[in-house]
């Protein structure tokens, strides 16, 4: 089964392609970069762009996401998160790619045993899991690589449940 594991944003959109099997395997990582300075609508359209790109070129059967988490403290940035989010779910039901969402602390549970590890101990983890020679750089391909576990993780236990 491949898994695109995307961790959201308006200025780095991190992505990572797993094929999930007995043991998973990392296809791809990396991060859409959208300019801080673009106009939000125009930020959007060039992430449904890139993400159209993405989908056609790795086909995944599940895009696995993030879930919106919003502190009462930064109630705008959780908004502006939702847009991003809303064009990546857009992107996955125009390609006919089924959804997955996650809390933070779920994703972060499933990879590092603790629901609140921090951007380091995402990184280091990644890096462990899959035998790498540096930390993924920037983290949020670490995040989107963890998402796609946590997904596949849980597909597989769903499966064996069924």
């Amino acid at each position: 089964m491949r898994i695109l594991g995307i961790d959201p944003g308006l200025h780095l959109t991190g992505y990572g392609v797993v094929d999930f099997g007995r043991t998973p395997k990392l296809i791809d990582g990396g991060v859409i970069r959208l300019s801080v300075k673009s106009p939000l609508p125009q930020r959007l359209a060039e992430l449904d762009k890139e993400l159209e790109n993405l989908m056609t070129e790795y086909r995944p059967q599940v895009c696995a996401v993030e879930q919106l988490y919003a502190h009462y403290k930064h109630p705008r940035t959780a908004i502006l998160m939702a847009h991003a989010r809303g064009v990546i779910l857009l992107a996955a039901q125009r390609n006919k790619i089924a959804v997955e969402q996650f809390s933070a602390n779920r994703i972060k549970q499933s990879l590092v045993g603790y629901g609140h590890g921090g951007k380091l101990q995402m990184q280091r983890a990644i890096q462990r899991f899959w035998h790498l020679k540096s930390l993924p750089q920037p983290p949020d391909v670490a995040d989107a690589l963890a998402v796609a576990l946590c997904c596949g993780r849980q597909l597989c236990v769903k499966m064996r449940w069924s």
